[in-house]
C-alpha cells in the first residue's frame, strides 16, 4: 500500500521562500519513495511525502518549525492512494 503524507505552513508574510527553503534541507530518519515540495500564494508550502507502509503505520513526519518562520501551527493529512490516472479517458 501507498501512503502520502501531507504538511502545510505559511509563512510569516514575505518569509515563504525560507520556510520552502527550510523544508527542503530537513532529513527524515528514513527516506520517503518519492518526496515533493510546492508552494502557493500567501507564503504557503506544501510538503508530500509518499511510503509503501500501512495507512496507520508510524511514519517520519517534518517538525513544526521553530522560532517565527510560520504564522499558525502546521497542518497534516494522510491519504491512501488508492490509484493513479493519466491523461483522460
Amino acid at each position: 500500500m501507498t501512503v502520502a503524507l501531507m504538511w502545510e505552513a505559511r509563512a510569516v508574510e514575505g518569509r515563504g521562500e525560507e520556510l520552502l527553503a527550510w523544508a527542503r534541507v530537513q532529513r527524515l530518519p528514513s527516506d520517503p519513495l518519492r518526496r515533493e515540495f510546492l508552494r502557493a500564494p500567501q507564503d504557503r508550502v506544501l510538503v508530500i511525502t509518499w511510503w509503501d507502509a500501512e495507512y496507520d503505520a508510524d511514519l517520519p513526519e517534518l517538525p513544526e518549525p521553530e522560532g517565527e518562520l510560520v504564522m499558525r501551527a502546521v497542518h497534516r493529512w494522510r491519504f491512501e492512494s488508492v490509484g493513479e490516472q493519466q491523461g483522460f479517458y
